[in-house]
């Protein structure tokens, strides 16, 4: 098993940044494709943003909405992924969560609250 565990959320002006940092431990051998997912109020999860590991080399993919304005990154020795977010929107409120991906399993955070305020 693999636990994530999240942080950085919080509220911000719109405008403002945000550093969104998800930490995995226990079983982490294996752990390829690394990414953040986020949830609106009455939204379904979307993708906001991955990064893959392995012989990938650390590509990245990223939400239209969010190009641009967001940037992720990982660090392999750290066991740990990051989002920076910047000019924030009210549209960007919602809950963010920290993904993981190995072969075989897929491993989700307990989420982080981002809110934007006009």
């Amino acid at each position: 098993q693999v636990q994530l565990v999240e942080s950085g959320g919080g509220l911000v002006q719109a405008g403002g940044s945000l550093r969104l940092s998800c930490a995995a431990s226990g079983s982490t051998s294996g752990i390829n494709t690394m990414g953040w997912y986020r949830q609106a109020p009455g939204k379904q999860r979307e993708l906001v943003a991955l990064i893959s590991g392995g012989s990938s080399g650390g590509s990245t993919t990223y939400a239209d909405s969010v190009k641009g304005r967001f940037t992720i990154s990982r660090d392999n020795a750290k066991n740990t992924v990051y989002l920076q977010m910047n000019s924030l929107t009210p549209e960007d409120t919602a809950v963010y969560y920290c993904n993981v991906k190995k072969v075989w399993s897929t491993f989700w955070g307990q989420g982080t609250q981002v809110t934007v305020s006009s």
